[in-house]
């Protein structure tokens, strides 16, 4: 019986060029966009678990414009056997609660019989880490976080381990449950010959009829948060080195320090 996995991706700009208007907002035109580096170690955790069992099928699928099929033929490349493009003009301006929703819906409806849905841990443009829960929740399914490797797994359990500021953690996951990875210095170097099956292969596209979505709950409309403006921080603080003093000189000197601040803020 084919045990399948539902990976799901974004595209986001690329974020080591980044640049900046004058306005401190981002510069949209002409910026490279990529597969999530999060997303990439959740292709590579779906990856590693097809390698133990053959009957592995990666589902892979991202909500976006059509250009958004770049991330689908890069995942294709780097192992996924199917890809998914949910594309609707009703989609745009969609935050992580309809995002998530969208996602669901196209899973219930789509790969109803899946195993296990592997997400990044969060987007590199958004940060904010809420689709994967949420998107568990609307599945009705159980969930972990931070996850960093895979312990074993078996048909009706995974067990996984997580890491929390504080220690690590192994965690037992009844299936079909969703996993959220959050490795992201991954590198998956794809052969040619896998460039070459993702580009022949077809990427299916479905919009918000197809998924039988409720328009309450996407795009705008369904997003109760929305991104006003992205701006760059401006940092004023400066240093000052102290070298070769003694332990009462840098005591003196924080103790002035601190009772500058003090005075400047009355």
């Amino acid at each position: 019986m084919t045990f399948k996995i539902v990976v799901c991706i974004k595209q986001v700009p690329d974020t080591t060029d980044i640049r900046w208007t004058e306005h401190n907002t981002i510069q949209r035109d002409g910026l490279d966009s990529v597969i999530n580096p999060y997303d990439i170690g959740a292709i590579n955790l779906a990856n590693y678990i097809k390698s133990l069992n053959r009957e592995v099928q990666i589902i892979v699928v991202t909500m976006g414009p059509f250009q958004a099929q770049d991330a689908l033929r890069e995942a294709l490349a780097m192992g996924c056997d199917e890809a998914y493009l949910l594309s609707d003009k009703k989609f745009s301006g969609a935050d992580t609660l309809a995002t998530a929703y969208t996602l669901s819906q196209f899973i219930k409806n789509i790969v109803p019989d899946f195993k296990l849905v592997i997400c990044g841990q969060q987007a590199v443009d958004g940060d904010t880490a809420q689709t994967p829960s949420s998107l568990a929740e609307k599945l009705g399914i159980a969930q972990a976080t931070n996850i960093t490797e895979l312990i074993n797994l078996s048909n009706d359990c995974v067990i996984l381990k997580k890491e929390t500021q504080f220690c690590s953690q192994e965690i037992k996951l009844p299936l079909p449950s969703l996993v959220a990875c959050s490795c992201n210095n991954i590198e998956i170097n794809p052969d040619i010959n896998s460039y070459i099956r993702s580009q022949k292969s077809r990427i299916k596209i479905l919009n918000a009829e197809e998924l039988s979505v409720s328009e309450d709950n996407i795009g705008l409309k369904g997003s109760p948060t929305q991104v006003k403006k992205a701006y760059r921080p401006v940092i004023t603080r400066t240093t000052e080195l102290l070298e070769e003093a003694s332990s009462e000189t840098y005591a003196d000197f924080i103790l002035s320090e601190i009772n500058k601040c003090k005075a400047d803020n009355g």
